[in-house]
């Protein structure tokens, strides 16, 4: 492999091209359903994640991008190498493949930061009969140099990527995809080390597995927020997002963004190689005889996603002097004079579902079907069925397609740097300013964001993120995260913020609700599917997992501290004991706090 080989860019871009497997897929995750494993979303059964004694130690498995890592490494060394020995041509191609690899690199290890924490740096390849230099290598490295490593690698490929619009990184990695992920990376340490600082998650806290630790945090965490601020910028800069809310749903119901300027990076299917997916024809599940109009594709909303956002006016649905707000007794009334992002994004009675194969019929959404089965329907969880991703075409419900995955945009970079200008500045400069303005403007939302600061009773909202730990946050910096979950619905981002914020301290006895369910219980079609075996709870609000043994026993949902960083798997501590095959309680690996050396062990409590 290594002889003769990375000698020319089209050896690099055909081991580059490899590595866009890395980058998410409809074959393994549903942009518009990943909001499931959070508070935003929910499927028909509970997350196992939220509950107690659900998650194991795994005998094995937790390094699993180890095989790509270990050829973003050759790669690199060999690359380099051929260039300075001559035997490869330093192009501009050249350069954009190695920046490629740099780029993917890091994607590897900010995949391992979220899980793990602190982990090891491996730069080079190793060999599997070297035992005593892969023990060495597999010590962990405190999480803080983990980020800092993975800003390395995107400074390298920051420097040798090539802008989006040059030819070259036509459905490639470009440039402004680097600065985006950059920001993405500092903001996310920068926001853990704040927030889980003075616990044993943090390098030097309180029961830190790591030992000793030299470093500052504060110092670390102003430097994460410069940085996260400095490569937003670079983006939010360059390209102003559309004030449109069409060009906002348009990023996900297309075949084709190549047009579409905010989106930095897509995932291209096609029809005629098959490459293609069912979400599309997932949308247009529904059941019209007698003009039923009931559509069933499972999941759905939670109330709280629901109600965290504005009516148009800019005020929070509770403010005393809110008129536009018309309540919650039926789907319109919620979405009647509300931020445009969930009215598009959420289906509606009157909106159209599905035309049919020959585009001739009037499939219009009346009702979300509630039973499972009902008509051949999914049911929906909550009531509130999701929209974003929805294309008016002639494909059925059990039918491919070549709909396109969206994978970076703009709109990211103003509320990266929004958010961690806030946190190191404890105000907003002009820049976030602007940004939040053009966020507000394209949802149809009043743009004096601080109206709505004024307007916001933190005890009022239903929001789990008005909490760092047990601190409430003040209503700036809620406002901002506010904006977030907004901007972001049904893009399986939230999961992430909340681990991040440390927002899941205060998910005690949580339940997960849906739409009003005292109201829609007295529709004649709802009292159709009770007689037809429908159970619900009996509660103001539709909760989906109230028969759920878990959630029963448990009384909802409960989240085990432990679960903010995942358990390093059994055989890690198997390989790497000094002596081969000694006893796991020599390894040089520690185990992340509140889990057990063992596999299929749960948390300790």
């Amino acid at each position: 492999m290594n002889e003769g080989f990375f000698t020319e860019p089209s050896q690099l871009q055909a081991y580059c091209n490899k590595k866009y497997e890395l980058l998410p897929d409809f074959k393994d995750t549903n942009l518009f359903t990943n909001d499931q494993t959070s508070d935003n979303q929910a499927g028909t059964d509970p997350v196992d994640f939220f509950l107690p004694q659900r998650i194991k130690v795994a005998a094995t498995g937790s390094y699993n991008r180890q095989g790509h890592l270990r050829d973003c490494n050759r790669l690199l060394y060999y690359a380099l190498e051929n260039i300075q020995k001559g035997e490869l041509e330093d192009t501009r191609e050249t350069q954009q493949y190695i920046g490629e690899i740099y780029f993917f690199r890091a994607y590897i290890y900010f995949e391992y930061l979220r899980k793990f924490g602190d982990f090891p740096i491996i730069k080079s390849e190793l060999s599997a009969d070297d035992y005593a230099a892969n023990v060495e290598a597999n010590k962990r490295k405190p999480r803080n140099k983990v980020a800092r490593f993975i800003l390395e690698d995107l400074n390298e490929a920051i420097a040798r990527l090539l802008p989006r619009s040059n030819n070259l990184t036509n459905h490639r990695l470009n440039r402004e995809c680097a600065y985006l992920f950059k920001s993405r990376v500092a903001l996310y340490e920068a926001s853990w080390e704040t927030y889980h600082q003075g616990t044993a998650r943090v390098p030097g806290g309180p029961g830190w597995p790591g030992g000793t630790f030299n470093g500052n945090l504060n110092t670390e965490i102003d430097f994460f927020l410069t940085e996260a601020m400095a490569s937003a910028k670079e983006v939010a800069e360059a390209i102003q997002i559309s004030d449109k809310i069409e060009d906002y749903m348009n990023m996900f119901n297309q075949y084709d963004l190549s047009s579409n300027k905010e989106v930095l990076l897509w995932r291209m299917y096609s029809a005629d190689a098959k490459v293609n997916s069912l979400v599309e024809g997932n949308y247009h599940s529904i059941y019209n005889e007698n003009g039923e109009g009931c559509v069933g594709q499972g999941g759905g909303y939670t109330r709280s996603m629901v109600e965290t956002f504005l009516t148009t006016n800019g005020l929070p649905i509770y403010a005393p002097e809110n008129t536009e707000y018309k309540g919650d007794k039926s789907i319109p009334d919620v979405m009647e004079n509300r931020d445009l992002r969930l009215v598009e994004s959420t289906f509606k009675p009157g909106d159209m579902v599905w035309r049919g194969g020959n585009m001739d019929q009037d499939g219009r959404m009346v009702y979300a079907n509630l039973l499972q089965a009902y008509q051949n329907l999914s049911r929906t969880a909550t009531g509130y069925l999701v929209r974003k991703g929805w294309r008016d075409s002639n494909v059925a419900p059990a039918d491919n397609s070549p709909l396109a995955y969206m994978i970076f945009r703009a709109s990211e970079a103003y509320l990266n740097y929004m958010e961690a200008d806030y946190m190191k500045n404890k105000n907003l400069d002009d820049y976030s300013k602007k940004y939040w303005r053009a966020l507000r403007k394209r949802a149809g939302v009043s743009e004096n964001f601080q109206k709505t600061i004024d307007a916001t009773d933190l005890s009022k909202e239903n929001d789990l993120a008005v909490w760092s730990g047990s601190q409430m946050i003040d209503k700036t910096l809620y406002n901002i995260r506010r904006e977030r979950r907004c901007e972001f619905i049904a893009e399986g981002m939230r999961k992430d913020d909340l681990l991040r914020w440390r927002s899941l301290d205060k998910m005690k006895n949580y339940q997960t609700e849906g739409f009003n369910w005292q109201e829609y219980q007295k529709e004649p079609y709802y009292v159709k599917q009770l007689a037809a075996g429908l159970v619900v709870s009996n509660s103001k609000y539709l909760r989906p997992h109230f028969a759920n043994e878990l959630i029963i026993t448990n009384n909802g949902y409960n989240f085990e501290e432990a679960n903010y960083l995942t358990p390093i798997s059994y055989d890690v501590f198997r390989l790497s004991t000094p002596e081969k095959g000694g006893n796991i309680s020599t390894s040089v690996v520690y185990q992340n706090p509140g889990w057990p050396v063992g596999a299929n062990q749960y948390a300790l409590q």
